[in-house]
């Protein structure tokens, strides 16, 4: 007797499940675990990049206030790959593009001026988060779909054990033991691939919002700098 319990213990390992299934069951087995991998490669790679952004953003802003000139920092900003950066620059280029045409004795509209800063500073933020926030798309689908995957597969190794009680005309726990053992090492596998893929998709959309409040509070107080600085020009 004791033979056979550590039989039966070996059996029900899941390694054992794994290879005692039919190829539907694997097939959904496998597929749960490529989505854990996945999903927990891009919950490493954006939390690790949004981490160092931050960090980034921090330098850059204390470098910004420091600056003798916004012309002293344009050229090695331009030079960065960070959102701040870019932002910086997108912002620049604009109001090189106005100053240019103020100082050649055009008639410049501040309003406009204004305004244009404004929305390209928009569209840079937008942009940033767009580029990051990409893979947010399949971390909330593999955590809604994941757990349906697995209840498949449950379905299916229940099925299974119908299918072995009714081709052996027996109802014990040895007969239908593995079919059902199956079904539920599916469904932990859909609940391991769901769970962590929620709880990193909260928590890396909590981080960009963060980011984007950061962002757009260094977008304002660069909007209002380049603003006193366009107040202070001579009218024409």
């Amino acid at each position: 007797m004791p033979t056979v319990l550590a039989k039966s213990a070996v059996d029900m390992s899941p390694l054992a499940l794994f290879l005692a299934a039919d190829i539907v069951v694997k097939l959904v087995m496998l597929g749960l675990i490529a989505a854990s991998v996945v999903s927990w490669a891009i919950i490493l790679e954006r939390s690790r990049r949004i981490a160092a952004i931050n960090t980034q953003a921090k330098a850059f802003e204390a470098w910004f206030w420091k600056a003798d000139s916004l012309d002293a920092l344009y050229e090695p900003a331009s030079k960065a790959t960070h959102p701040s950066a870019r932002l910086f620059v997108a912002g620049m280029n604009e109001w090189r593009r106005s100053i240019l045409n103020l100082r050649a004795g055009a008639l410049v509209d501040r309003d406009g001026v204004r305004s244009r800063l404004m929305s390209v500073l928009g569209v840079a933020i937008a942009r940033e988060l767009d580029d990051l926030g990409d893979r947010l798309n399949v971390l909330a689908t593999i955590g809604s779909v994941a757990p349906f995957v697995g209840l498949f597969g449950t379905v299916w190794g229940i099925m299974r054990a119908f299918g072995a009680i009714a081709s052996s005309q027996n109802t014990s726990l040895g007969v239908v033991a593995p079919g059902i053992a199956e079904a539920l090492f599916a469904t932990a596998l859909g609940l391991f691939a769901a769970i962590p893929a929620v709880i990193g998709y909260n928590r890396l959309l909590h981080g960009l919002g963060r980011l984007e409040a950061r962002l757009s509070a260094f977008a304002e107080e660069f909007h209002g700098l380049l603003s006193r600085q366009l107040d202070g020009m001579e009218a024409r």
